[in-house]
This record gives structure tokens, C-alpha cells and sequence, in this order.
């Protein structure tokens, strides 16, 4: 059976939205607080439905809820049409703390009880928040268009996803009301594929910078891998019609013409193609590679079918980015039934991380910042994962693979999941942090088999690793082992993005990949 070649191993050949689109929709939020604030005649000591804070009304409390835990009520009710019952069963829900069991949770006639006596939030009549009469002055003073009201609703609904820890069975209600998220069934995917061309331009845009191409060409680990792949392997392509998707300057099409392919269709949306063209002629290469701009789910093949697809898709933690989702639009329009898709198989892996520096320098910083407390900021610092390279050192669990994909096989919507991991702990010490990395396999029918990994114990690629820390750490044992689950979906509003949920320790830590 042939082994797996990885020259790159033992020495051998690296937001959240804001809430407002601008600053004059905050002054417009603002004037309507204070526009319905003058009909206040006494104000009344209102507690927030997120945390212990006493505000001087209601429309004090809901401004407060946008400001500090990124929750628009009068947009809820809106896209929900509450009536005066569900809005009353909707406060008396988010106050009792109960984790969300259906499209509308608070539907049970028990939401009607008060969780707090002589709560005003409950003595407010919803339309004075909602309807247009009680807005109209507001309104009248600057108000948006219909669309722009719009935008900083869906602008609100994603920065749910940033809500505080201590909130987090709230943030998994509002995900599934304001965001039209179901964390349980994968499959019900925003996908890439319907997303507008303007839409999807800022993506394609940045691909168009001459930097990222030079960076990915750079990594060798990466580029040497592909190149390995096809110039070991050539009677995989040997007389092939090879398809590349998302060819940036070319390279992986070139390969494949030395490699002996008879007919390379190379396709990209980004402004980088007409270099790649300049680039193609330059290597006197144009009889082989025809170059396509275009999105590959909005153009047509100038061929029915090809026997082989190229492409490097991969994201940070594999997914992000979601390019898998064309490849896998091609492979399903264009590939032969005898046909592949390279790289063929993957994988993700996770492991635990003790880094107590790592975590002071990001996490524990914001205790005191010049002498000023700042932890507030922990909110929403830790829910962003970052992109670092991790010490193989800081290590203490052995790795474990949560997903394999194989490319060839496939559908769409396995690509959001959930999984149950096993973590045997090798070091007693206090955990900080998750790690996330994937590898490559170039399989499917090569007497050369090459693979690469992106992990802490591999050579560095652009890939780096992704990291999300742990507010609170807490200590492990050596010989323990730690069972926990991991759910990764896309983001509705923009499938290009993940939100990645830990079940850990009884905790439920949620991220998002922006």
C-alpha cells in the first residue's frame, strides 16, 4: 500500500457587525428613546432583562439592552408581530432563564405569571413601542427609509451572536428568533450559491489584492503539497479535462498542464484572473488553460464534463469562507461519474491548550487596563475566534479528529454538524483555550499519496491555527478524559461565516468566525 509523502514534516523537503450602519441611525435610536421617554411622567426603577443594572424607565432599559447586550427589542416584536400577550410572555421568558424550546418559546400560558412584581416593562403597552403613531415624531425628525431600517435590523440580529456568557440561554433564543437559526438540524443551509453577485463582492474583492496570492504562494507547505500531488501522480492526469476553481494566479493550473492534463479550464471571480492570463501566456501555456471570470455556480463550462477538479478551498478552521460549497456545485454539475475531486478526503481536529501567558495577554488583560477596570470587554473579545500560530508545547491533551469529509462524497448539508469528542488529558494543569486545525489528503487513485497538516506539531502554513480561549479556565489531570460535543453551522446572514458551539464542563461556549 503507498504512504502518505509530507515533505514539511521533520525537516524535509495567521466582527462582529456594529449595531448602527452610522452614526446618525444611533442619534435616530436615540431621539426615539427620548421621544418616548417624555411621556414618562414619573420614572420608574426598571431592572434589565440581562443583568442586575436599575435603569430610570423603560425606554432607558431598552436602550440599554441595544447598547450593552446587542438586543433590540422593538425589533423582536416586530418581526414576530406580538401581540400585548406575547409581548408579556415574551419578558416574563427572558426573565426566567429557561432555554428555548420551540419557534417561540414563551407560547405557554405560564409566561402570562410575572417573574417580577409590578415589572414596567409589563405595564407598557407594546404598540406604543411598535406602531407607527407612537414613532411618527420620531420618525418626522430623520427617520430611514424602509430598506435602511432593514439593514440595522439584520445589523442587530448579528450581533446577537456577540451576547454575554452570562447570558448565553438567551443568546441561543434570540439566534433562533432573530436570526432564523436552528442549531439542531443541519441542512436547512444559506448557501453560497444564493448569494447575489454584489452580495458575495466584498469575498471575490479580496482576492483581488496581489498580497494574499503572494502569501498562499509563499507557503510551501501548501503549494509544494499540490504541486507534489500532480507531478508524482501523473497518470491521474495524463490526458485529463482538469477543472480548477477559484485559480488565483494560476499555479494549480499550470501544475496540472505539466503534469500531462490535456485541458485545464481555470475559473475565478476575482479581478486576479487577468493576471493569471498574463501569467499563463507567459509560461506559453494558453493552448492548455482556458481562463473563465466568473463565479463557477453563474457561468457555463465551455465542455459538458471534466474528469478532474482542483481547487485550494480551505479556510481557517477548514470551513470558514465556505468555498467548499462551489467546489462541491462543480463536482455535482461537471464531474464525471468516474471522476475526483482533489484534495479528496479531510479532516478536523481539536485539542486542549494550557497557556497561561496567551490567555493574560488577551483574556486577563482587560482587568486592569493603565489601572482602569475594562473586563466588560471579555464579552465580546472572547467569543471572536483569532487566528494564531499555537506552541506545540502548550499542548495537553492528545488531538482528536471531530470531522472527516470526503469530497468526493459529500452533500452540502453535512457540512454543518455535530459532534461528540474524547479528550485524553496528558499534563494536569489549567485549560485556556481550544485549538481547531485540519489536514489534506490527496488519495483517491495515486501510487504517490501526499498529505499536510495545519496543527501545532506540523511546519507553519498561512492556515495557521484557530484558537478559541476560555474566559474562565479551569484545571484538568492528567490521565482524564474529557468528553464534550461541538456544533459548527454557518451564519445565516452570511454563509461565509461560521458560529462554532462547545458543550464542555457543563458550559456552553460559542464563537464565531468572522
Amino acid at each position: 500500500m503507498a504512504e502518505y509523502t509530507n515533505p514539511h514534516c521533520d525537516g524535509v523537503a495567521d466582527e462582529m457587525p456594529e449595531l448602527s450602519d452610522s452614526e446618525d441611525e444611533d442619534i435616530e435610536d436615540e431621539h426615539l428613546w427620548q421621544c418616548m421617554d417624555e411621556d414618562d411622567s414619573e420614572p420608574t426603577k426598571v431592572t434589565c432583562l440581562f443583568c442586575d443594572r436599575l435603569l430610570s424607565s423603560v425606554p432607558a432599559t431598552l436602550q440599554h439592552c441595544v447598547v450593552e447586550h446587542q438586543l433590540n427589542l422593538v425589533d423582536v416584536m416586530r418581526k414576530h408581530n406580538l401581540d400585548d400577550y406575547g409581548y408579556i410572555k415574551m419578558i416574563n421568558f427572558i426573565r426566567s432563564n429557561r432555554l428555548p424550546d420551540g419557534p417561540l418559546p414563551w407560547e405557554s400560558e405560564d409566561f402570562l405569571r410575572p417573574v417580577i412584581q409590578d415589572d414596567p416593562l409589563l405595564q407598557t403597552d407594546p404598540e406604543d413601542l411598535c406602531e407607527g403613531s407612537s414613532l411618527s415624531a420620531c420618525q418626522s425628525s430623520g427617520a430611514k427609509s424602509h430598506d435602511a431600517q432593514e439593514q440595522r435590523v439584520q445589523a442587530a440580529e448579528d450581533a446577537l451572536t456577540r451576547s454575554l456568557e452570562d447570558m448565553q440561554k438567551i443568546k441561543l433564543l434570540v439566534q433562533g428568533l432573530v436570526m432564523n437559526t436552528d442549531t439542531g438540524r443541519p441542512g436547512n443551509l444559506g448557501t453560497v450559491a444564493e448569494l447575489r453577485e454584489d452580495e458575495d463582492e466584498a469575498y471575490f474583492s479580496s482576492y483581488g489584492h496581489y498580497s494574499i496570492h503572494e502569501e498562499m504562494l509563499k507557503d510551501k507547505v501548501r503549494t509544494e503539497s499540490y504541486r507534489d500531488f500532480m507531478y508524482r501522480n501523473p497518470e491521474v492526469f495524463r490526458d485529463k479535462v482538469v477543472l480548477d476553481v477559484g485559480c488565483g494566479t494560476g499555479i494549480l493550473s499550470m501544475f496540472a498542464a505539466r503534469a500531462g492534463a490535456k485541458k485545464v479550464i481555470a475559473v475565478d471571480q476575482s479581478e486576479i484572473i487577468y493576471q493569471a492570463m498574463d501569467i499563463v501566456r507567459s509560461n506559453q501555456l494558453e493552448d492548455k488553460i482556458t481562463l473563465i471570470k466568473g463565479r463557477i455556480e453563474d457561468i457555463k463550462l465551455p465542455v459538458e464534463k471534466v474528469d478532474i477538479i482542483i481547487s485550494e478551498w480551505m479556510g481557517y478552521f477548514l470551513l470558514f469562507e465556505s468555498m467548499l460549497d462551489s467546489v462541491l456545485y462543480a463536482r455535482d454539475a461537471y464531474l464525471t461519474d468516474d471522476g475526483s475531486v482533489y484534495p479528496d478526503l479531510c479532516n478536523i481536529s481539536l485539542a486542549l491548550v494550557g497557556d497561561p501567558q496567551k490567555h493574560q495577554d488577551h483574556i486577563a488583560f482587560w482587568d486592569d487596563v493603565y489601572g482602569f477596570n475594562m473586563s466588560c470587554m471579555k464579552k465580546v473579545v472572547v467569543p471572536e475566534a483569532s487566528v494564531e500560530v499555537v506552541n506545540e508545547d502548550t499542548l495537553i491533551c492528545d488531538p482528536t479528529v471531530i470531522q472527516t469529509i470526503d469530497c468526493n462524497r459529500v452533500c452540502l448539508s453535512e457540512l454543518e454538524f455535530a459532534s461528540d469528542f474524547c479528550l485524553k488529558i496528558t499534563k494536569s494543569t489549567e485549560c485556556t483555550a481550544i485549538v481547531g486545525y485540519f489536514d489534506i489528503f490527496f488519495d483517491k487513485g495515486c501510487s504517490n499519496k501526499v498529505m499536510f497538516s495545519t496543527g501545532p506539531q506540523a511546519t507553519k502554513t498561512h492556515w495557521k491555527q484557530t484558537i478559541f480561549l476560555l474566559e474562565k479556565p479551569f484545571s484538568v489531570q492528567a490521565g482524564e478524559e474529557l468528553q464534550g460535543k461541538i456544533t459548527v453551522r454557518k451564519n445565516k446572514k452570511d454563509p461565509r461565516s461560521l458560529f462554532v458551539t462547545f458543550d464542555l464542563r457543563d458550559r456552553k461556549l460559542i464563537y464565531s468566525l468572522q
